[in-house]
């Protein structure tokens, strides 16, 4: 089998604050060491790792170091990693939106790609043009467009609307047809961002049918970016794993995506402690209870509870959202619960704190090992301020059972609601919710 994408340490490095990297003074330094001392270019060796959420002190940043890897035909690699590590920089490099500032790209085969909704699209121009205009710029003629024409609008959907300008599509409508002509035009390689998270279920689930032909049928490579480590691992046979711009593992997909979870765990539990959300608002003290008591293991078929306390140290009312997710050690979204869901609204006073306690009448998850990922929304100065906090696998428990059923009592009411995450998943509805000023 024959290597179709090859990346020789790659590197690509950004100057923050500014939307070109060249300065006068930078440009003949740059001139000055390179062709006249023959020295190597002095910006290539400063910038620092590409760590979102720290200060940095040098103006130079690099997006990708080092990246070096090979990806062979007709193979479905995933590229995960959290947000800033680099995937959808890596993505655009291989799609030649950008130019690596360091190292080499090779690929065979015509790119395919779908980085960001309306990537490629004329907004003025009708679905039907653009998708002519896409052709052309692939290098195909107007008859090879033409001969995959109906299939491309059947697959999209958007039939009614392929004459109108593609301006007042909505965002699903545009990523829809977006993977369609991507995915249709014959590319040997096909590049997919998270993008189609803003597709319905539907959709997802006919995309991902598609990149499974394109790949196992058809022969084609596939590059596929996204957060949903379901879609990942239903697609995909092999993972590279990406922190702050450099390749951490690469490997099969099950081993890559338990490393993932385990070092976001890894560098999330101690901070569930203390989860500021703003420098007067924290969260603390986030648990479990069973059997009137803190624990890290839950008895299938028992009742149980989550706690924890909210505290306001502002000088006005906060209104409290959040929603909480429990994923497997696979990545696999299982459910989620909170007043998000359930319209029970949170107030909570001025220099006050407040235990917030969940109740449910029974443990319904399977026997496993789990992580729970929490989401906190707050608004004050009347909703003129909105701050918030996401925090990925902060808790780790397991579920002990007498048998691997998923449900112990069949008739348990189970309601489905939309997710913030737009792909829509079971949420666990509570049975009872509790305030307490602490």
């Amino acid at each position: 089998m024959s290597t179709a994408i090859e990346f020789n340490h790659v590197g690509k490095q950004y100057r923050l604050g500014v939307v070109s990297t060249k300065t006068l003074s930078h440009d003949l330094n740059r001139w000055w060491q390179t062709a006249v001392l023959k020295k190597n270019d002095p910006y290539l060796k400063i910038g620092e790792t590409n760590d979102r959420a720290t200060a940095g002190h040098s103006e130079y940043v690099w997006a990708l170091r080092d990246i070096d890897f090979k990806v062979e035909q007709g193979d479905v690699v995933g590229i995960i990693g959290k947000n800033g590590a680099g995937k959808s920089t890596l993505l655009k490099l291989l799609s030649k939106v950008t130019g690596p500032t360091v190292g080499t790209i090779r690929a065979r085969g015509r790119i395919g790609a779908l980085l960001e909704v309306g990537t490629g699209f004329h907004p003025e121009m009708t679905g039907r043009e653009n998708i002519y205009m896409n052709g052309a710029i692939m290098g195909m003629s107007k008859a090879e467009v033409s001969r995959k024409l109906d299939e491309i609008i059947d697959f999209s959907g958007c039939e009614r609307y392929i004459d109108t300008p593609v301006k007042r599509y909505s965002s699903g409508m545009t990523v829809r047809l977006g993977f369609a002509v991507a995915a249709h035009l014959d590319p040997e390689i096909l590049v997919v961002d998270e993008v189609l998270a803003v597709g319905d279920a539907e959709f997802q689930k006919k995309a991902i049918g598609k990149m499974q032909d394109v790949s196992r049928g058809e022969g084609r490579t596939v590059l596929f970016v996204s957060h949903n480590m379901t879609s990942i691992g239903i697609l995909c046979k092999h993972c590279v794993l990406l922190e702050n711009g450099k390749v951490a593992s690469i490997g099969d997909t099950p081993d890559i995506i338990n490393e993932y979870v385990s070092k976001n765990y890894e560098s999330n539990y101690e901070t569930v402690e203390d989860i500021e959300i703003d420098g007067l608002f924290h969260i603390k003290d986030l648990s479990f209870e069973q059997n009137n008591g803190l624990v890290n293991e839950l008895e299938q078929g028992r009742p149980f509870s989550v706690s924890f306390v909210a505290i306001n140290e502002l000088d006005c009312n906060v209104d409290l959202t959040y929603n909480m997710e429990v994923k497997t050690d696979s990545a696999i979204s299982v459910t989620c619960f909170g007043n998000e869901f359930q319209n029970y609204p949170i107030h909570i006073g001025p220099k006050s704190k407040v235990r917030i306690n969940m109740s449910f009448n029974e443990t319904l998850f399977k026997q496993g090992t789990y992580f729970l990922s929490s989401y906190f929304l707050i608004k004050y100065n009347s909703g003129a301020t909105i701050k918030d906090k996401y925090l990925e696998y902060g808790i780790k428990f397991i579920v002990k059972a007498p048998s691997p059923s998923y449900f112990v009592r069949p008739d348990h009411i189970w309601k489905s609601f939309p997710s913030r995450h737009q792909h829509g998943y079971i949420s666990m509805e509570v049975d009872e919710f509790t305030l307490d000023n602490v």
